[in-house]
C-alpha cells in the first residue's frame, strides 16, 4: 500500500472504528436500551466456564509473551503451566464454535469497513439475542482470542517454522517486529485492558451462578446488579471490539497506521471497566452476604432437624458438626500427630469439647489427667469412646499469625483428636451449640452415643466433680452419682489435696477457710488456734482463697508465709482454681439435672458456700468427713471470739462440735447476711430463677458490672454477633 492509500485508510479507520462521539457515551441507559429490549434468552443453559478457561489460557500466554518485546524478540511463556482439556470442557465449544467464528469475522469486517465501534458492538448483540449475558461476553471474548492468539502464536514461532514464517509475512509481522520496542507501551495498555475484560467477565458469570433458590425480591443488591449487568456487558464487548481493532489495524494496515492512532480510547475503556468491576464486586459481595445468611439459617435448621431424628450411626451428625465433605481429612490425631478422617469416630461414644482458644492450662491439665485415667483404668473404653476438641472462634475476626500460633500450640499439647482448623466450623454450628447446648465462651463437653444421640448436653461438670469415675459421662450416670452423694468434706476436696483426705481418715477437726481480707485471716487463725488449744481438739487449717481475685489471694498466702501463721495453704493457684471450679460445677450440674429444689440439702449447702465467697469470706468446719458448719467468715470469727464468754461451758459439757454449731447458728440468725450469686455471661445455662439457701424465698435478679483490676478479662463476647436465626 502506497503512502496515499495508507493515509486514506487511516482517515477512514479513525473516523469509523476508533473514535466515538462524546454524546454517545454520556448515558449508558441510552446505549443499552435497544440491547435490553431485544435480549430474549431461549432458556438453554450453557456452562461457559470451561470455554472461558481455554480463552483465558490463550490470553494469558499471549499477554505474557508480549513482555519479550523489549529485547526485540518475543519470549516463550515456559513458566505458564500446560493444560490438558477433557472432552467435557470442549462440549460447549463444539456447540458454539460456528457462532464464535461469525463474531470474529463480524468484528474484522466492520473494523476494516470503517463501521464505528458502537455499531459493531450492537451488531454483535444482535447476533446473540438468544443467549444470556454471561454467554454473550464469553463468546465475544473467544472470538477475540482467535485473532489475538493467532497474532502472538505467529510472533512466537515464525522464526522456527516455515509455515508460520510465510503467514507472518502475509500479516506484516517482520516489519512489526522491527519496531518491537516502540510498540511495547501500546501493548502494555492493550494487555491491561484485556486483563480487566476477563475480570468483568468472571464477575458476570459469578452473578449468573448465584443459587437461584436463595434469590428473593428483598435482595436489593441483586436487583440493582440485574439492571446493571447489561451495561457491564455492553462496555465489556465494546472493549473487546476496541482490542480487536488494535490487532486488526496492526496486521492489515501496518505499523505506521497503528502507531499514528491515539491510544486514549484504550485508557478510557480501562478506566470505565475499573469502575464497572468495582461496582459489580460491591453488589456481588452484598448478594453473597445475603445468600450466605440464608444458607447458614437453612443449615442451622437442618442441623436441629438432624438431631431430632434417629440414625444407625453417628457419622451424619459428626459430618454436620465438623465437616460434611470428603475432600479433606478434618481431624488431627493428638497421638500420631497426623490428619485423619471422621471414620476414626464411627460408632463410638464421642465427647465433643467445645471451647475458645482461651481455654486455660489448668483446665487442659486436669482434663488430660482424667482422660488418661479413663483409658488406663478401663482398657476396653479405648475402643468405645474418643474425645474431640472443636475450637470455636469468631467467624468475623481476622485470623492472625498470633492466633495461628496459639491454636497450633494448644493442638500440639492435646493427646486426643481435634478439628484440624477452626475455619472448618461454620456459623450454623456455632449458632446450634449456643442455642441447643448453651455454649457461650466457657468450655462445654457434649457427649454423643454411637448413634449420634446426645447422652449429656454438658459432661464437663461431672468430669470436674468425679473425674474418670463419671464414665461414660451420660446424664443418667450423673444422676446416679448424685444419688450416692452426700454433703461431706470429701465432696469438696476429693482429687485436690491428699493430706486433707488423710486428716479425714484420722477423724481430725478441719477448718477450710477463705477470703481477701488479710487482717481477718490473721485474727481468724489466731482465734481458731486459741479455741482449739482450750478445748484440746486436734485441729488442722487450710486457707483456700476465693473464686476470683487471684492476686489478692496470693498476697494473703505471702502474708501467711511471712508471718508464719499456723495454718496450711494451697501454694499452687491451680489447686484453688480447681476447688472453686468443682464447686461451681456442682451447682451447674444440679441445675442441668433440674435438681435445685428446696429439699435438696447438698444443693442448698453448695449455694451457701458460693454465696459466702461472694460476700467476702467463708469457713467450713468439719470433723472427719462430717461437715459441722458451712458458714460466713464474720459469723464464724464472732463465734470463736465469744467462746470464753458464751459457750465454753456448753463445750465442756456437750463437746466442741455441738457447742460451736449451736452458737454459730444463734449468731447467724441475728446477723443474717444477704445471699448473692453471680453468673458470668460466659456461663451457658444460667437459671431463670433461684431460691435463697437461707430463707428459701425467690432471689431478686440484678445486672452487675464488676472490675476487680487484678484479673485478666478473657471473655470474648463474640457470641452476640452470631445470634441464631429465630425462624
Amino acid at each position: 500500500m502506497n503512502s496515499i492509500g495508507k493515509l486514506g485508510a487511516m482517515q477512514q479507520f479513525v473516523k469509523g472504528g476508533r473514535m466515538m462521539p462524546a454524546a454517545a457515551i454520556s448515558d449508558d441507559s441510552v446505549l443499552v436500551k435497544k440491547i435490553v429490549t431485544e435480549h430474549n434468552p431461549e432458556g438453554i443453559e450453557y456452562d461457559v466456564r470451561p470455554l472461558l478457561q481455554i480463552v483465558e489460557d490463550v490470553l494469558i500466554r499471549s499477554t505474557l509473551s508480549s513482555e519479550g518485546v523489549t529485547t526485540g524478540a518475543l519470549a516463550r511463556v515456559d513458566h505458564v503451566e500446560d493444560r490438558s482439556y477433557h472432552p467435557g470442557q470442549t462440549n460447549t465449544l463444539e456447540a458454539l464454535s460456528a457462532k464464535i467464528d461469525r463474531i470474529s469475522c463480524e468484528i474484522s469486517y466492520k473494523t476494516l469497513g470503517g463501521v464505528d465501534a458502537h455499531s459493531t458492538t450492537v451488531g454483535i448483540f444482535d447476533m446473540l439475542t438468544i443467549f444470556k449475558w454471561d454467554v454473550k461476553i464469553v463468546l465475544t471474548l473467544a472470538a477475540f482470542a482467535l485473532t489475538y492468539g493467532e497474532f502472538w502464536l505467529l510472533a512466537q514461532i515464525h522464526d522456527k517454522n516455515q509455515l508460520a514464517k510465510s503467514m507472518a509475512i502475509l500479516k506484516q509481522l517482520p516489519s512489526i517486529m522491527e519496531h518491537a520496542n516502540s510498540l511495547k507501551p501500546r501493548f502494555d495498555t492493550l494487555n491491561d485492558l484485556v486483563r480487566i475484560i476477563v475480570e468483568v467477565t468472571k464477575c458476570v458469570i459469578e452473578f449468573h451462578d448465584l443459587p437461584s433458590q436463595y434469590i428473593t425480591q428483598d435482595i436489593t443488591a441483586y436487583t440493582t446488579a440485574n439492571n446493571y449487568i447489561p451495561v457491564a456487558s455492553y462496555w465489556t464487548i465494546r472493549s473487546i471490539v476496541a482490542c480487536a481493532a488494535q490487532i486488526t489495524s496492526l496486521t492489515t494496515l501496518g505499523y505506521e497506521i497503528f502507531t499514528s492512532t491515539d491510544a486514549w480510547e484504550l485508557s478510557t475503556l480501562i478506566f470505565k471497566l475499573k469502575n464497572i468491576i468495582d461496582h459489580l464486586r460491591q453488589l456481588l459481595n452484598s448478594c453473597r452476604e445475603h445468600i450466605g445468611k440464608k444458607m447458614d439459617a437453612e443449615a442451622y435448621h437442618m442441623l436441629r432437624d438432624l438431631f431430632s431424628k434417629p440414625h444407625t450411626d453417628n457419622m451424619k451428625v459428626l459430618k454436620a458438626l465438623i465437616y460434611a465433605q470428603d475432600d479433606i481429612l478434618p481431624l488431627y490425631d493428638g497421638v500420631t500427630k497426623k490428619r485423619v478422617s471422621l471414620e476414626a469416630l464411627r460408632r463410638k461414644n464421642v465427647l465433643l469439647l467445645f471451647s475458645g482458644m482461651e481455654i486455660s492450662t489448668d483446665e487442659l491439665l486436669i482434663l488430660e489427667q482424667i482422660y488418661n485415667e479413663s483409658k488406663a483404668h478401663a482398657p476396653r473404653m479405648e475402643s468405645r469412646y474418643e474425645l474431640v476438641w472443636i475450637p470455636i472462634v469468631d467467624p468475623n475476626s481476622e485470623w492472625t499469625e498470633a492466633k495461628k500460633k496459639q491454636f497450633e500450640s494448644l493442638q500440639e499439647n492435646m493427646s486426643w483428636y481435634s478439628v484440624y482448623h477452626p475455619s472448618l466450623i461454620g456459623k450454623p454450628v456455632i449458632w446450634f451449640i449456643q442455642s441447643e447446648w448453651k455454649y457461650k465462651n466457657k468450655p462445654i463437653l457434649v457427649v454423643l452415643d454411637p448413634q449420634g444421640r446426645v447422652s449429656c448436653p454438658n459432661a464437663i461438670h461431672m468430669m470436674w466433680i468425679w473425674g474418670s469415675a463419671a464414665y461414660p459421662f451420660t446424664s443418667s450416670r450423673e444422676e446416679a452419682l448424685w444419688k450416692e452423694e452426700t454433703w461431706r468434706l470429701e465432696l469438696l476436696v476429693d482429687g485436690i489435696d491428699q493430706e486433707i483426705l488423710n486428716w479425714i481418715k484420722d477423724g481430725k477437726y478441719i477448718f477450710l477457710f477463705g477470703g481477701d481480707d488479710p487482717e481477718w485471716v490473721r485474727r481468724f487463725v489466731k482465734e481458731a488456734r486459741r479455741v482449739a488449744m482450750a478445748t484440746q481438739i486436734p485441729l488442722e487449717m487450710v486457707y483456700v482463697g476465693k473464686s476470683n481475685k487471684r492476686e489478692q489471694v496470693q498476697k494473703i498466702i505471702d502474708i501467711i508465709i511471712r508471718d508464719k501463721l499456723n495454718t496450711q495453704y494451697w501454694s499452687e493457684q491451680s489447686m484453688i482454681w480447681f476447688f472453686w471450679t468443682r464447686l461451681q460445677s456442682m451447682l451447674f450440674s444440679k441445675l442441668q439435672l433440674k435438681q435445685s429444689d428446696d429439699d435438696d440439702h447438698v444443693m442448698q449447702e453448695i449455694k451457701k458456700l458460693l454465696s459466702y465467697d461472694k460476700q467476702g469470706g467463708w469457713i467450713v468446719l468439719a470433723r472427719g468427713s462430717h461437715i459441722v458448719v458451712n458458714g460466713h467468715a464474720t459469723t464464724g470469727f464472732q463465734t470463736l471470739v465469744e467462746y470464753d464468754a458464751v459457750w465454753k461451758e456448753h463445750a465442756d459439757r456437750e463437746g466442741f462440735e455441738p457447742a460451736f454449731k449451736n452458737h454459730y447458728d444463734k449468731v447467724h440468725s441475728v446477723v443474717s447476711p444477704c445471699c448473692r450469686f453471680e453468673f458470668s455471661h460466659s456461663m451457658g445455662r444460667i437459671p431463670e430463677r433461684l431460691t435463697c439457701p437461707e430463707c428459701r424465698r425467690n432471689m431478686h435478679v440484678l445486672t452487675t458490672f464488676q472490675c476487680c483490676h487484678d484479673e485478666k478479662i478473657d471473655e470474648d463476647f463474640f457470641v452476640s454477633t452470631v445470634t441464631p436465626p429465630t425462624n
